[in-house]
């Protein structure tokens, strides 16, 4: 019996050469469309996440990120760090987050002032718009007027009487240029046509001591920077620059029932990333955030520190900072407030 050698036309596909090349790209098909699905399971992205912070440790934003941190870290098992990048009014830690790894492992507590207010006062190596994505809003809250006791000085009225009668003589802290604190004072100079003088500080710490040593007459701080030197009778409060008064200084009225309604300048803390971390990751990220800023024990923690947790989705964050940066625009142009 003769065997014939066996020849294979290069063009002629056999059935089993069909299947494989079938099953190679259905294969093929199927982990292309499971590609965003395992994208957005592989979370988190990294076992050591970084939380930056744009102030020095001690002032309420460093206060809010450690206490979320924390229940982040638990909730996921994975060690989240807070990083204090202080400078600039926050817009180094804001710079550094934009141009930072795309993973999804760095996070930032974002701050109005870089976030809304420093558009409208500088050129910015980064776009807030552009180069970092909301996450989720984290606390919103007001700031307290508070003066060094020296200044003789009990009460709000009593320091726009002061400031009217000694144009230019009476001063105020803040934690930097465009910071809700010096827009804070901004405002109130623009309301009631005062001539008080801006002392910018890098962080809340350095303003602190020097209002407490009485070289500066007040600053519009946070309740959780305050609050102790408040209790200590190192430090008089006498008005707090939100709609409603404190629930932890009750009997300190606001500066909008003071003879100034209308008056409104609330600090907020959000949580923003790179815009170039992929959108499941921001979306798991968001997911996450809201599950920490919800929990009842959290809560708790920042309430005493004078934080209201606002979390919510992506997209009212988006829109909370337009209106904002809209509103802050129009205050910067008519007080020609430019960064020193």
């Amino acid at each position: 019996m003769k065997h014939h050698p066996v020849t294979f036309d290069k063009n002629v596909v056999s059935p089993r050469r069909t299947l494989l090349l079938g099953s190679t790209f259905l294969l093929a098909g199927v982990l292309g469309m499971q590609a965003p699905k395992a994208l957005a399971q592989d979370f988190p992205p990294k076992k050591n996440i970084t939380m930056i912070v744009g102030f020095v440790a001690g002032g309420a934003a460093d206060t809010g990120a450690r206490i979320i941190a924390k229940r982040l870290g638990e909730n996921l098992g994975v060690s989240v760090t807070v990083e204090n990048k202080a400078g600039a009014g926050g817009n180094i830690a804001h710079q550094q987050t934009a141009t930072g790894p795309a993973d999804g492992s760095v996070l930032l507590l974002g701050s109005v002032g870089p976030l809304a207010i420093a558009p409208h006062m500088m050129k910015l190596p980064y776009d807030p718009v552009k180069d970092l994505a909301p996450l989720t809003m984290a606390v919103n809250f007001p700031n307290v007027l508070v003066v060094d006791p020296g200044a003789g000085i009990k009460t709000f009225a009593e320091f726009v009487a002061t400031a009217r009668k000694n144009p230019g003589k009476l001063t105020f802290a803040s934690t930097g240029p465009g910071s809700a604190s010096h827009l804070a004072g901004e405002l109130l100079n623009d309301m009631a046509k005062l001539d008080t003088v801006h002392v910018p500080y890098k962080g809340g710490a350095a303003a602190l001591q020097d209002v407490l040593g009485g070289r500066v007459t007040g600053w519009y701080a946070t309740v959780a920077t305050a609050a102790p030197h408040i209790e200590a009778g190192k430090l008089i409060p006498l008005a707090s620059t939100g709609t409603q008064r404190l629930p932890s200084l009750p009997k300190v009225p606001t500066i909008a029932e003071s003879g100034f309604p209308g008056f409104n300048a609330t600090n907020w803390y959000a949580f923003v990333a790179s815009s170039k971390v992929p959108k499941p990751v921001l979306d798991r990220w968001n997911t996450e955030l809201v599950k920490v800023l919800t929990n009842p024990d959290v809560v708790e923690q920042l309430n005493k520190h004078g934080l209201t947790p606002l979390p919510g989705t992506r997209e009212e964050l988006a829109r909370y900072m337009a209106t904002d940066t809209a509103m802050w625009g129009r205050v910067i142009r008519e007080r020609k407030i430019v960064f020193d």
